[in-house]
């Protein structure tokens, strides 16, 4: 037999053998240990792309919840400004209902001091009529004293009610 590239038939037949085992020995090694780490590597890619799309439904579930607070922030902006609104409109109707009522109280004294300037006006009216009276009564004691003719007491009537004046009778 002759060599092939100087090589012994032993060597080869040797090399053989070890290419065979170290095949086997690969196939055997791929089903015990490669078939396991790619297991592991396609579950963690999996793992991976879940936790990106979980990432990916956060952020968009995120970016809902901002637009729902923004949209509720806007909402109770727009409540503020409706409740404030409300409280100046009822403060101005407070203001024009406590005018009207200090409006009417003062009409209302005022026409106390009326009907109260009447009623002394009245009494001193009275007043001066028993005045008048006392007087007239203190002139017919001096006529019937003085026994005095008719003429005489119309005088002095006459001249009493010109010292009175004539008004206090009109009024």
């Amino acid at each position: 037999m002759e060599r092939l590239f100087n090589l012994d038939p032993q060597l080869l037949h040797d090399a053989v053998l070890l290419a065979l085992s170290v095949f086997v020995m690969f196939a055997f090694l791929s089903y015990l240990l490669f078939n396991p780490v790619r297991d592991m590597l396609k579950k963690r890619q999996d793992r991976v792309k879940n936790d990106i799309d979980s990432a990916q439904k956060a952020k968009e579930d995120a970016q809902k919840l901002k637009e729902d607070y923004e949209s509720r922030i806007r909402n109770i902006h727009r409540e503020e400004d409706e409740i404030l609104s409300a409280a100046r409109k009822r403060a101005l109707e407070n203001e024009a209902k406590i005018v009207e009522e200090a409006k009417a109280e003062a009409a209302e004294i005022i026409a106390r001091a009326n009907r109260q300037i009447e009623l002394e006006k009245k009494k001193a009216e009275d007043d001066i009529k028993k005045e008048i009276i006392t007087v007239a009564s203190m002139i017919a004691e001096k006529v019937v004293r003085e026994q005095i003719d008719t003429r005489i007491q119309d005088s002095l009537v006459d001249e009493t009610l010109k010292e009175i004046g004539e008004q206090t009778w009109q009024s």
